[in-house]
């Protein structure tokens, strides 16, 4: 049995004979869409020969359906129909109405630059998802290059990478202390006067990146720093240091949870650089918004916290 050939037609084929059937006339079609009436009757004969059926019957007061020509209406109003809707759709998110990003995050969003940031965003893309992971610059540098995350706000710029970074904002250090504590007495606190303390961390994630930076700190005064690694939340976290357990290193973004007995000191001289980091090749129009709002909110928000 011989194969029919593919029938291949393009969008104005259907846009020329969906107009000449509601017209009633291939020069009533062609003077509303603008073109020759010649090329009108062309095109649906094109059709025509493709199809293999005739679609109008041509009479001297215009063209009336054939039987054909109507069942094929039918079908050519419901494909026209999903591609005008497609096409506002596909607007819709290229103009970033509709859509989602994907923010790898370090620090709180209760607070701070980025509470600023995605309160703004939020009531000018109401209709734009956006999904949170938490992990360290090294975590959300995988993710990108995996095309897993659109975008990372990150602490520092360290680790190595291709891709484009902008500075934001920057943040003070704390200590999270109970409130009974010696350094309590103290407005702020130097590395040596925490060289002895246990600093409670979470595991993986921000968690090693928080190590590194006490290790870092700490070495460089001569001391050791002794961990505790806690598998619970921040909030908890802070649970334990009223407890007495340890103590916890926050940012002032962080410094505005609450939490009976625990009081925060400043570290002298400890403010850290936020970045956003992206691919240049990442297409999604609403990650490039984002990016967007965040400079201007930048420019006029550069004090540290």
């Amino acid at each position: 049995m011989k194969r029919r050939a593919d029938i291949r037609f393009e969008l104005r084929h259907l846009r020329y004979f969906g107009a000449a059937a509601e017209q009633g006339s291939f020069r009533k079609a062609a003077d509303g869409l603008q073109v020759q009436e010649s090329a009108i009757s062309r095109r649906i004969r094109d059709l025509e020969d493709q199809i293999g059926a005739s679609l109008f019957i041509r009479h001297a007061g215009g063209v009336t359906l054939t039987l054909a020509g109507q069942r094929f209406l039918t079908r050519a109003r419901s494909a026209l129909s999903q591609l005008d809707e497609g096409a506002r759709e596909v607007g819709s998110i290229g103009r970033s109405e509709i859509g989602y990003i994907r923010i790898g995050l370090f620090s709180s969003i209760a607070s701070g630059f980025l509470s600023k940031l995605f309160t703004a965003y939020d009531a000018q893309c109401p209709n734009i998802e956006m999904i949170f992971q938490e992990g360290s610059a090294e975590q959300n540098l995988s993710l990108i290059d995996k095309s897993q995350l659109d975008l990372a706000f990150t602490i520092g710029n360290l680790q190595p990478h291709r891709y484009d970074a902008l500075e934001l904002w920057r943040e003070r250090v704390f200590a999270a202390i109970w409130d009974a504590h010696p350094l309590s007495a103290k407005s702020e606190l130097d590395w040596s006067d925490l060289a002895y303390e246990a600093f409670l961390v979470r595991p993986g994630g921000p968690g090693d990146e928080v190590r590194e930076y006490l290790s870092l700190r700490l070495n460089g005064i001569g001391c050791r720093p002794r961990f505790l690694t806690q598998n619970i939340g921040r909030y908890r976290l802070l649970g334990l240091v009223a407890s007495r357990r340890g103590v916890a290193p926050m940012l002032a973004s962080e410094t505005t949870i609450s939490i009976p007995g625990v009081v925060y000191r400043p570290i002298v001289g400890e403010i850290l650089p936020f970045f956003a980091i992206a691919s240049p090749k990442n297409d999604n129009p609403a990650a490039r918004t984002l990016l967007s709002f965040a400079r201007t909110l930048s420019r006029s928000d550069r004090s540290p916290s």
